[in-house]
């Protein structure tokens, strides 16, 4: 008897008929009705689960029997409660690495958009203000030879340090929980308390896991030592940067800009964001690259095959149980 596969999210058509020729395979469909309802019934009898961007937890997944392993098509795993995975012995794995370099170009996409201010002048120019030579209030800012300050030099972060020192020969600073020698000693990457990154960076780059020390660790004390000239990066999660003190730093012009990947609460239907020429908002779509989902997606499949067929796969997040019995 085939085991049975919960997808719990849209995933590459081609990873969806290996998986169908594979198990027995159950979609999650929205248009169905309620989601977690679905989940819930459908895990009674699964061995393994695989998608992204659902909060799964006690409440949708206690009616599992023989749940072995969620493959998450991402590397975050905060919509994951992990304690009751671990409590129950169900693997977590993730996509991380494959997805460094399109999250990377995405972040510098971010803080050239928000320092030339291309979507306000975008709009400036489509709705026909554009009738005289441009003046200051169009005016952005330089980042060539400029100072980046990278909070969190993972491979993400030291990616962004890479374009940031040899494409624009900018000053690297970077904090990290502890400093990173190798990687910052082929980028003159100069290793900042928190604090003194901020007041000395132009451009600021979010990179960092959301944890409990992580969170709202950029708030209205960190945004009163940024230069006035600042712009703030967000491509980690947006839980890591209040963003009531971002919009209010925003609107009072204590920073130049800021360009935002993630939010607090997602996907984003309201907020005093969309009022704001000096803030760009994109929807959560580091990796969304034709090419790097794929790669994930192929990834998140062998993680989901070693798992049930008792092999170790290559990534887990919840590392103290064993994939094999």
């Amino acid at each position: 008897m085939k085991k049975k596969v919960v997808v719990f999210s849209q995933i590459d058509l081609e990873i969806l008929e290996k998986l169908q020729e594979k198990y027995q395979v159950s979609i999650i469909n929205p248009k169905l009705g309620d989601v977690n309802a679905q989940i819930l019934r459908e895990v009674k009898d699964a061995d393994g689960l695989i998608g992204a961007g659902r909060l799964l937890n006690e409440g949708n997944l206690s009616s599992a029997t023989q749940l072995k392993v969620i493959s998450s098509v991402s590397v975050g795993y905060d919509n994951y409660d992990l304690n009751y995975l671990n409590n129950k012995k169900i693997l977590l794995c993730n996509t991380p690495h494959v997805l460094t370099e399109s999250t990377a170009d995405l972040a510098f996409t971010l803080l050239m958009s928000a320092a030339r201010k291309v979507p306000s002048l975008d709009r400036w120019v489509k709705n026909g203000e554009w009738k005289r030579t441009v003046g200051t209030e169009q005016f952005g800012l330089d980042i060539h030879g400029k100072t980046i300050g990278i909070i969190g030099l993972g491979h993400i972060g030291a990616a962004i340090a890479r374009r940031g020192f040899y494409g624009f020969n900018m000053n690297i600073l970077y904090h990290n929980r502890k400093p990173k020698l190798e990687v910052a000693q082929s980028l003159n990457a100069q290793y900042c308390e928190l604090n003194d990154l901020l007041k000395r960076a132009d451009f600021i780059v979010v990179a960092v896991d959301l944890n409990a020390e992580s969170k709202a660790l950029i708030s209205e004390k960190e945004f009163n030592l940024m230069q006035k000239h600042a712009v703030i990066i967000n491509i980690s999660r947006g839980s890591v940067i209040d963003e009531t003190a971002l919009i209010e730093a925003l609107k009072n012009k204590k920073i130049f800009a800021a360009g935002l990947d993630v939010y607090e609460t997602e996907p984003l239907q309201s907020s005093e964001l969309f009022h704001l020429d000096n803030v760009v908002t994109l929807p959560h779509i580091g990796s969304a690259t034709t090419s790097t989902r794929k790669k994930m997606a192929e990834l998140a499949y062998q993680n989901l095959v070693d798992v049930l067929e008792g092999k170790q796969p290559q990534y887990i997040v919840n590392k103290e149980i064993s994939a094999i019995e």
